[in-house]
């Protein structure tokens, strides 16, 4: 195992006994007998709904490989935006597809609800050992395998180097540094901002405050206690709050028209992301290639510390009758060259692979011209190591984060601050978690 990444499986190892509590109180799933995996003379043919970068260029090298299977792929849009109500809709209604694409910390909300079927007769041992332990640990939930997992997602900050320049700006290493260019940038450019609080992308925040220290769930016996309430989250909560009552950040949401614009204006010259953001910059402004580079984000006290903001897995639908076949196809896309190499050759994607031997092909398969020859897979490495233990993801994370995006988006008009949102989203989780019959303090 790469000896920069242990420090996180002991992190994950604290998770364990709170997602035995969840599948222990939700579904098992609905093994349908997996269906095959075809042959070149009757081959199997699956559906597949993804929205990572770089999808469909690895479903089109797949289907040219390989005569057993083939694979019909829908691009739907991300969790957040749309992606996970569809999902959600599909299971209700028996119609979704063979293979989905689901991020971790929404995984446990889909297991809990016996949406997903156990994969474990499919993934086999030797499989699991070519990704990150605390990969295979996060989709192994009450001892069953849910998810094929496909990348790590460390967080980084994406600036305009040349704006950064120009203004006479250092690169901020902590938070206060980073206050103190959001208001040179503002002073230089006043339609400038450092940088955007998405109201729509509670995953961000809860990045922040993992960082930070925090620790929302945890499982004691079959009790989940939430706190929302701790010291870092506060301390997360009351910062942001002041920049964005400051003017010092904008609130668009993510990937929307309005930030885009204005991260081609010029008016927005950071991007406080993840790994995978690497490839979404550089594949929305082509025409700002080698403006751009990537740091450490910033830490409270200038020590390397982070949270993971998002991620990726494969899940199987309990309604599929071809489990195998879809275990296969992910498989291929998470562990093999060819799939990783297919996917950032697309030059949209700089997925950072959750198998580790793929780290070394991605790193060659990715242009670094947007960059300007930086070595961002670099950073995402020191990223990685420097995720915060005790971070687990709660059984309702579909109610507390649509109540905080529901919060999020009235920031703007003053409507509420992001303290009050996140006591909102506390008090709607403990009421979830209590109507589905689980023993919750907090």
């Amino acid at each position: 195992m790469n000896r920069s990444w242990s420090r996180t499986t002991l992190s994950i190892a604290g998770a364990v006994t709170a997602l035995a509590v969840v599948t222990a109180c939700g579904g098992s799933g609905d093994d349908s007998g997996g269906g095959g995996t075809g042959t070149a003379a009757k081959p199997v043919t699956i559906t597949f709904w993804g929205w990572a970068k770089g999808t469909k260029e690895v479903v089109d090298a797949f289907n040219a490989s390989h005569k057993n299977i083939q694979v019909k792929f829908e691009e739907t849009p991300s969790g957040n935006a749309g992606g996970y109500a569809k999902i959600s809709n599909a299971i209700k209604a028996g119609n979704a597809p063979d293979l989905v694409s689901v991020e971790y910390p929404q995984l446990p909300e889909y297991v809990s609800q016996g949406g997903f079927q156990d994969i474990g007769k499919y993934l086999t041992d030797d499989v699991k050992k070519k990704f990150l332990p605390q990969a295979i640990e996060q989709t192994t939930l009450g001892g069953k395998s849910w998810a094929v997992p496909f990348d790590a997602a460390p967080q980084a900050f994406f600036y305009r180097k040349d704006l950064f320049t120009k203004y006479g700006i250092d690169v901020p290493k902590t938070w206060d540094e980073f206050k103190s260019a959001a208001e040179k940038v503002k002073k230089a450019d006043s339609k400038a901002r450092i940088g955007t609080f998405f109201p729509d992308d509670p995953t961000t925040f809860e990045a922040m405050v993992w960082q930070a220290g925090a620790q929302w769930f945890k499982a004691e016996g079959d009790t989940w206690k939430v706190d929302t309430t701790d010291a870092a989250t506060t301390k997360v909560a009351d910062y942001w709050q002041g920049l964005v009552k400051d003017g010092l950040v904008r609130t668009d949401a993510s990937f929307s028209p309005a930030w885009t614009n204005s991260l081609k204006t010029g008016g927005t010259v950071g991007y406080l992301g993840a790994s995978w953001g690497g490839g979404v910059l550089g594949g929305t402004l082509p025409e700002q290639s080698g403006k751009w580079a990537v740091a450490p984000i910033p830490t409270w006290d200038g020590k390397p510390a982070g949270g993971m903001l998002g991620g990726t897995t494969f899940a199987v639908p309990k309604n599929s009758g071809k489990a195998a076949a879809a275990v296969e196809f992910a498989t291929w896309m998470t562990t093999t060259e060819d799939g990783i190499k297919a996917r950032i050759s697309s030059g949209t994607s700089s997925a950072f692979p959750a198998a580790l031997a793929l780290r070394p092909a991605a790193k060659k398969a990715f242009d670094t011209k947007f960059y300007g020859g930086q070595d961002i897979y670099q950073v995402f490495e020191d990223g990685g190591a420097a995720i915060k233990q005790g971070w687990t993801w709660g059984p309702a994370m579909g109610t507390t984060n649509t109540t905080l995006k529901d919060r999020f988006g009235k920031l703007a008009g003053g409507g509420t601050t992001i303290p009050d949102a996140v006591k909102a989203a506390h008090d709607a989780t403990i009421a979830e978690l209590s109507k589905r019959g689980l023993k919750v303090e907090g």
